[in-house]
């Protein structure tokens, strides 16, 4: 088989590849060893787990109105096998919608493993009739997007189903009793919050002193305190999990080593979200000298994407971080730019980050951390969501949204939000910060009342201290 351009992987970065490649007149193979289309993201995480956090949220809500609203739904019954079917017929109805795009588009699609035998050939695996025959793929330019796949320390692989990654968690098998989650960043919270919710007595333990340690404190500080009750106190932080091991009752023994848990305990079910490592290795990249991967398996490139083979480019979660399907796309797209000759590069000032828990997270730009680790100058406003109508009329006052400024020339360096649909709002931000905008521009933009969104201008406001629904002085000018 010959062809213009050859896409190793499927996800999000992937078809986004293939399918702007196609419509620029190109000649595309996308080689993706599941055969359908979806990637990580779509098959087995960002997707489905947003669609059962949906249900949790919903479960959530109907505790919510009858503590604070006298408005009682009775407790929830819930039907797993249904509640699995429905997930699975939104990875199968948007999957087989990419499906349908690639075809219309022309997109040939192999179902196979790929590895380089040269600068131009690819080796395929396999026995899907799709596979050519001789197995080989010869390419002008190869776009690598073979995405990542869950870290699963060797120590926690005791040979049970019971200890699982994000995708065992997913399956879906159960409602268990107990749980423990080892990790304490969103893809364990966000589950943990599923389960949680679904009646499962959810634990979590994490090496670090907090959780999301990726994020600004006060951001993180509302969330904490929500899944502290949540979870009722079974938080363990600053704590090491010393083994994980097979139990006679058909469950998993967990001893633990820190100030905040010590001992061992049993649990029905353990899942490791302790992060991601890329999906690099045989990929027959030793047949390639001259594309090098770093300590964490990320294929070294340059701004434009392209790795030591000028004809072979990486995207996605296998370029490196941030490891988000986001950004995925936009990297294949600008990575078939430069394949056309376009005069383009890859300089996003924002890549938002979203935390799908209750509340949400959500950031774009210069974290506050950052902001200090670098030495950059900064000023901080926030605003408080409890002087917003509609949070208070939503009963969820805990939230706040906050821009990071540089205070010389007033641009905005990032915002950080915490709340209900933070991951809705934060696109503004992203918007705000690509398009080099002052906080006045935020300030001064008419928002509507009564929205979340208008806390967005309110914390702009902050800045200048002319916040209607809060009262902040003006410093007066030293003497």
């Amino acid at each position: 088989m010959q062809t213009q351009l050859v896409v190793i992987g499927g996800g999000p970065g992937g078809y986004a590849a293939a399918f702007l490649a196609a419509d620029e007149g190109l000649q595309v193979v996308l080689v993706e060893a599941e055969g359908r289309l979806g990637g990580t993201c779509l098959l087995r995480g960002c997707i489905p787990s947003k669609a059962l956090l949906h249900v949790a949220r919903v479960v959530s809500e109907t505790q919510e109105m009858e503590h604070d609203w006298g408005v009682s739904f009775g407790t929830p019954t819930i039907e797993i096998d249904k509640l699995r079917e429905r997930k699975n017929k939104v990875i199968d109805t948007l999957s087989g919608g990419l499906g349908g795009l690639a075809k219309k588009r022309n997109v040939t699609i192999v179902k196979a493993f790929a590895k380089f035998e040269s600068a131009n050939t690819l080796s395929l695996e396999g026995d899907d009739p799709s596979i050519p025959e001789g197995g080989k793929i010869h390419f002008e330019n190869a776009i690598i997007a073979t995405g990542s796949t869950p870290a699963f320390p060797g120590a926690f692989n005791i040979g049970s189903d019971r200890v699982m990654d994000s995708t065992g968690a997913l399956d879906l098998k159960d409602i268990p009793e107990t749980m423990l989650v080892i990790g304490g960043g969103y893809i364990g919270l966000e589950m943990g919050t599923v389960y949680a919710n679904m009646g499962t007595k959810v634990s979590v333990v994490e090496l670090q002193d907090g959780l999301l340690m990726g994020a600004d404190r006060d951001l993180v500080r509302p969330l904490a305190k929500r899944l502290k009750s949540l979870f009722d106190d079974r938080i363990f932080l600053n704590t090491k999990v010393g083994s994980v091991s097979k139990s006679g009752d058909d469950k998993v023994e967990v001893t633990f080593e820190g100030p905040s848990k010590f001992g061992s305990e049993k649990y029905d079910r353990v899942l490791i979200s302790v992060g991601r490592s890329p999906s690099t290795r045989n990929l027959g990249l030793e047949n390639l000298p001259s594309i090098q991967t770093d300590q964490r398996g990320f294929i070294v490139h340059d701004d434009n994407l392209q790795t030591g083979m000028e004809n072979i480019y990486v995207i996605g979660d296998a370029a490196g971080e941030p490891m988000l399907a986001h950004k995925a796309n936009h990297e294949g797209r600008h990575a078939v730019e430069v394949i056309l000759g376009h005069a383009t590069t890859f300089d996003k000032r924002a890549i938002p980050a979203v935390v799908f828990t209750d509340p949400e997270i959500a950031w774009a730009g210069l974290t506050v951390e950052e902001a200090k680790r670098d030495g950059v100058s900064h000023q901080v406003v926030a605003y408080p969501w409890a002087a917003s109508g509609r949070a208070q009329a939503l009963g969820r006052t805990e939230g706040m949204t906050k821009w990071v400024v540089d205070p010389e020339t007033e641009r905005i360096l990032g915002c950080g939000i915490v709340g209900p649909n933070a991951g809705e709002l934060i696109a503004e931000a992203a918007l705000a910060i690509e398009m080099g905008c002052v906080v006045r521009d935020i300030a001064e933009t008419v928002h509507a009342h009564p929205t979340l969104g208008e806390t967005m201008m309110n914390a702009a406001e902050v800045f200048y201290g002319t916040a209607t629904e809060i009262y902040k002085p003006k410093k007066k000018p030293a003497k």
